[in-house]
């Protein structure tokens, strides 16, 4: 089997030799199941589930009988509060939930294997050279995404400290940058070509081991 490259990208976004990869890492199996549970699991888990109602007894007032038991003709009531009667409380209602689903480490990691593997494998991957931005600039950002010519959205990964490469994407349409922490199968998912910069690759590759 051949090994794992991409190509290295200079700041003209042609291509200048290509990066190494980890074959283990960007060579892995796609296993939709895997990556369907996976991605389901990040984006519950970015649900707040802070909806609620309150009930009858958290309702404010209705301290008083609204009429007497017998006599009235209406059906007997002890409090306004309850869920009959307009600002009473609600019957049953909805509070806080947890949307989290457990993935096991081992079924995460593969899931970002497989990920990584299918821009790999579809020649949506490339590897920005380290000097390729020695001071911030969203035209030569832009210019470099329009040379290399692949598809937005575009992921580019890179580290916090790299601050002229990171401020030098942000700002383009339909580009995310993040650091290899903060990677989620998700956001590989999602999009259609992957950028990562020399020095975040050791710790993207690091995640899926």
């Amino acid at each position: 089997m051949p090994a794992a490259s991409a190509p290295l990208l200079d700041a003209a976004g042609k291509p200048a030799g290509d990066a190494s990869l980890d074959q283990a890492i960007f060579g892995a199996d796609v296993k939709p199941h895997l990556l369907h549970e996976t991605v389901r699991a990040e984006l519950n888990a970015q649900r707040a589930g802070t909806r609620g109602a309150k009930s009858r007894g958290l309702v404010s007032g209705g301290r008083a009988k609204p009429w007497r038991q017998k006599g009235t003709g209406r059906a007997r009531a002890g409090t306004t509060r309850a869920p009959q009667f307009t600002g009473g409380g609600v019957a049953f209602p909805p509070g806080q939930r947890n949307f989290e689903v457990k993935v096991n480490r081992k079924a995460r990691r593969a899931a970002l294997r497989g990920a990584l593997s299918s821009h790999a494998s579809a020649g949506t991957l490339g590897v920005l050279d380290a000097g390729a931005f020695a001071e911030p600039s969203t035209r030569d950002a832009a210019a470099l995404v329009e040379a290399w010519g692949k598809e937005r959205p575009l992921v580019v990964v890179a580290h916090e400290d790299e601050e002229a490469l990171v401020k030098s994407f942000r700002n383009l349409e339909r580009v995310l940058v993040t650091v290899p922490a903060e990677l989620e199968v998700a956001t590989l998912v999602w999009a259609r070509s992957l950028l990562v910069s020399q020095a975040a690759l050791e710790d993207v590759q690091g995640r899926a081991r």
